[in-house]
């Protein structure tokens, strides 16, 4: 059955994958990159909710895809604004989007909300301690959301693994190039993310 899905960060990257490969699949697919909605501001992200939420009702898959990491850098070199945009996009942008869609989604009594963690918010790594700190608290914010949300719903933190994106270049250069492209990885993940479900909430869940 088709599905209704919204994907934040959906121009490049994993969010592009996943949208071609829920696309290809016969979903109906709803997504944004930072040009045309910032999730970190959140009249825009309201906006941009009303609108979906008017035209198509709520979505039964929402997937918190945007993020940006600081340039590596020791903690203390990384300048305070870039810091700041971290935590605004990868915190505060899924707090945003949450708060715009998921009453829709209780309303209806359905619905899964996965929010894209990754390794480096179960371990660390030098040079990117903004990026670690902000996916450590997508996967507490995760699982206290999934203690909230009524029985019928999902809340899921999801480690996509090691992906050749922009991002990991950024931090591993020509070794990015050693790992799956966001094209392959979609093609294992796009069905494990549609294939989730009550059972898996609150679980801290892998590609």
């Amino acid at each position: 059955m088709s599905k209704h899905i919204v994907i934040t960060g959906s121009t490049r990257g994993l969010g592009r994958a996943l949208a071609e490969a829920f696309t290809a699949d016969g979903h109906h697919v709803h997504g944004c990159g930072s040009a045309e909605v910032d999730v970190a501001d959140a009249i825009q992200v309201d906006r941009w909710a009303q609108r979906l939420l008017a035209e198509m009702g709520p979505p039964d898959l929402l997937i918190n895809n945007a993020a940006t990491i600081n340039a590596n850098a020791e903690l203390w070199d990384v300048p305070v604004d870039e810091f700041s945009r971290v935590i605004d996009v990868n915190i505060k942008g899924v707090y945003h989007v949450i708060r715009a869609f998921v009453p829709a989604m209780i309303e209806r009594g359905e619905g899964v909300i996965v929010n894209l963690s990754s390794g480096w918010g179960r371990s660390t790594s030098a040079e990117v301690a903004p990026y670690c700190a902000t996916k450590w608290a997508i996967e507490g914010l995760a699982k206290a959301l999934a203690q909230e949300l009524p029985s019928g719903m999902a809340a899921v933190p999801l480690n996509p693994g090691i992906v050749n994106t922009d991002m990991l270049q950024s931090c591993f250069g020509e070794g990015a190039s050693s790992y799956p492209t966001p094209q392959q990885w979609a093609h294992r993940a796009a069905p494990m993310i549609l294939a989730l479900d009550v059972i898996d909430n609150g679980q801290s869940l892998s590609v």
